[in-house]
């Protein structure tokens, strides 16, 4: 095994812990709720959602475009659920149902 590897896993590692642990760990210092890390929580959502569409789309863009029905209607559907109540488990499921039936219709 490579030490290259080794240092990737743990770098990765370190980002993953320190992304889950700390939010939580600050969250007990600051009881406000609209404090600094009560913000820093609430756009973790979003942001989730805005990396997940990035590492589902390149791969139907890049190197060449692919079957780009089912990925506009389950974009379409995730942007449409989550716009009135700001839901982001109500846009994750409408927007992966909506790709899913689109894919199965375009066969």
């Amino acid at each position: 095994m490579s030490g290259a590897l080794i240092a990737m896993a743990v770098l990765a590692g370190a980002a993953n812990w320190a992304f889950r642990a700390l939010p939580t760990m600050l969250m007990r210092r600051e009881p406000h709720p609209g404090g600094l890390a009560a913000r820093f929580l609430a756009a973790t959502g979003p942001a989730a959602i805005a990396t997940l569409f990035v590492a589902s789309v390149l791969p139907q863009l890049y190197p060449a475009p692919r079957d780009l029905v089912p990925l506009a209607v389950g974009t379409a559907m995730t942007v449409l659920a989550f716009w009135p109540r700001r839901s982001v488990v109500a846009g994750t499921l409408a927007g992966a149902a909506a790709y899913a039936v689109a894919f199965w219709a375009s066969g």
